[in-house]
């Protein structure tokens, strides 16, 4: 039995506002017996509250301490490994949160970091900004890689494609905190104490979730709930530890 369960949000535990209810079935039986989930996304728009907000719509009752989001994380990150310096952004109100919570000095320009968040309101001189710090020598940091994201509508810019332009222009390379990089694996098991066995990574998509486990060197399940079908995780060079098709099938019968 792992100690430390972290899950993928959107695909594995809800699609959108809509619970998948296999997950929430599974999620509540960990809890009874006495494991509080982690939950880990590349979604940086939201604060922990409103994450939590959002947990707790579809009856799943999330300790803060256990949401991970990328802006989240970031904050984590900086504040660990570069203390005390200050940081320019492109983002929203999850990741002003994030770096606040983590008393990260935030500068409107001339930042020793540079991050890049997801901001609906972007504009060219925001990015025209970003492209200058990093040319002026400025740590190139962005919550996640995520090119493109489903909408209603179809596939969106996802925060990822802003930071390969600003790569691509500036010539330097981000540092992505969110997965598939196992960065934030390394923070719940920094914070939390867990060995690695003891950890597992749960997630619909294999190119995010699947990989960001498997990089980090714990156990994966991947759930045919999501992005990544079993048939196609199952053709990947490197599998995933379980696959299963909902998550109560790792349920006793």
């Amino acid at each position: 039995m792992y100690k430390a369960y972290c899950f993928d949000l959107d695909g594995t535990v809800y699609t959108g506002k809509e619970p998948i209810e296999s997950a929430v079935t599974f999620i509540h039986q960990l809890q009874a017996q006495g494991i509080e989930p982690f939950y880990i996304t590349n979604n940086a728009s939201k604060t922990a509250e409103q994450f939590q907000q959002a947990l707790a719509a579809i009856q799943i009752h999330a300790p803060i301490t256990h949401i991970y989001s990328s802006a989240l994380a970031t904050g984590k990150y900086i504040a660990m490994n570069h203390a005390g310096k200050t940081v320019s952004m492109i983002g929203s109100e999850g990741l002003q949160d994030a770096l606040a919570r983590e008393n990260v000095p935030v500068v409107e320009e001339g930042g020793d970091i540079f991050v890049i968040g997801i901001d609906q309101n972007l504009n060219y001189l925001s990015l025209a900004k970003a492209a200058v710090a990093m040319q002026n020598g400025a740590i190139f940091v962005s919550t996640n890689p995520d090119i493109k994201f489903p909408s209603e509508y179809g596939f969106l810019p996802g925060n990822g494609a802003f930071t390969e332009l600003v790569s691509q222009v500036s010539g330097v390379k981000p540092l992505y905190i969110g997965k598939p990089s196992p960065v934030m694996l390394a923070i719940i098991q920094e914070e939390h104490g867990f060995a690695k066995d003891e950890m597992v990574m749960v997630g619909d998509n294999y190119d995010t979730d699947i990989l960001c486990g498997i990089t980090f060197g714990i156990d994966t399940i991947h759930v045919n709930t999501g992005v990544t079908s079993t048939a196609e995780a199952k053709l990947k060079q490197q599998q995933a530890t379980h696959h299963v098709q909902t998550l109560t099938d790792l349920m006793p019968k």
